[in-house]
């Protein structure tokens, strides 16, 4: 995954007004309409997965060019958009309590007509995305949005999105299955966000040892492992961290001296491993009870202990046509809205008749 640019994505609160969530959905069905009409079905998730691509759209509908709120307000609108119309894509998931993604995906089954093979295979993919969004990469980011896109062959979009209160920040990840040979070997379709610069990153290339390391080591007894935590917490020998002054000191120190090992391991996960033990890293990902905790001090004992390093460089990959709600870069220019509405519609309504014109004038515009 190759990075070429970024984003600043400010945490924000606060809703969306309801005249602007109806405008931006009307403009949503004409404008997906429009690429089925153009390009296929195929297209929407191929689109949706691209991080520009779906930043522009979120600033096409009107919302705020670098806030948080791009990401859950703009996969609501295109999942409320697509509920209303039939072009062979669906959506679930949300914000909080709306992310429950497993319980809703009988949707899949019941719009999409998928099999049951075919939304497992969804679910198994939302629930690892999510696990390797807070444990494989360790950001500091907490997810808090999750949506799922498929289409009626089975493909699917996983966007979600974390958020570091500390800092005002947010951070969106992109998932697309075509792109996905293996989910813990750089499988981002894009991560869009504020670029850092202490990340464990366990699904980049360079962490490849590590990852090995990691699950040779959850094949050790949990009394030996407990053995070789101990081993290098040097309870006994001083530091001289006691006579620093950790604010003061340069950048490049305070990372060193925040790649300490977990002071918490869930211990009763890793006897359950032990007795079921993974063949890969993925795999070991999956078990439940492993959390950031478990993979930061595993990674921990992989580089002290066999010398296989994993990366720390942050993975982070990475318009404004009516303005955002906030004012930012401008007013919400509610007449062009709606005239941007009808022309949308107008258009595909012509091409419904035959009159390809106009939606080729629209293509143009290149989404």
């Amino acid at each position: 995954m190759h990075r070429s640019g970024s984003a600043t994505l400010r945490l924000q609160g606060g809703k969306a007004p309801h005249w602007l969530i109806n405008k931006m959905t009307r403009l949503s069905q004409t404008l997906l309409e429009a690429m089925v009409d153009l390009y296929g079905s195929e297209i929407i998730l191929s689109r949706l997965s691209d991080p520009l691509f779906f930043q522009a759209c979120s600033n096409v509908l009107g919302f705020d060019w670098d806030s948080s709120g791009s990401t859950t307000v703009t996969c609501g609108v295109l999942k409320n958009a697509l509920d209303k119309i039939d072009i062979g894509v669906k959506a679930v998931g949300g914000k909080g309590k709306r992310s429950n993604v497993i319980r809703d995906l009988n949707i899949f089954q019941k719009s999409l007509l998928l099999s049951e093979e075919e939304v497992s295979k969804i679910g198994y993919a939302s629930k690892t995305s999510a696990k390797v969004d807070t444990s494989a990469i360790q950001s500091g980011y907490g997810l808090y949005h999750h949506s799922v896109f498929a289409d009626k062959d089975g493909n699917w979009v996983i966007i979600q999105q974390g958020m570091r209160p500390e800092k005002h920040l947010a951070r969106r990840f992109h998932w697309l299955s075509d792109d996905v040979e293996s989910f813990v070997i750089e499988p981002h379709k894009g991560i869009v966000g504020v670029k850092h610069d202490h990340v464990l990153d366990m699904t980049a290339l360079d962490s490849a040892g590590a990852r090995r390391a990691c699950v040779d080591l959850v094949h050790e007894k949990t009394s030996r492992l407990k053995g070789l935590f101990q081993s290098v917490e040097k309870k006994k020998q001083s530091s001289l961290r006691r006579w620093m002054d950790i604010e003061s000191i340069q950048p490049h120190v305070k990372n060193e001296i925040s790649y300490s090992i977990p002071a918490k391991v869930n211990w009763k996960a890793l006897e359950s491993i032990y007795i079921n033990p993974p063949s890969d890293f993925e795999g070991l990902l999956g078990y439940t009870g492993v959390g950031p905790a478990t993979i930061r001090g595993l990674a921990f004992l992989s580089e002290l202990l066999f010398g296989e390093k994993p990366s720390w460089k942050d993975p982070v990959k990475y318009s404004f046509a009516f303005g955002g709600k906030d004012g930012i870069p401008f007013p919400v220019d509610r007449r062009a809205m709606d005239n941007a509405t009808k022309i949308l519609k107008s258009a595909v309504e012509s091409s419904k008749l035959g009159d390809k014109e106009k939606l080729e004038a629209i293509s143009r515009i290149r989404y």
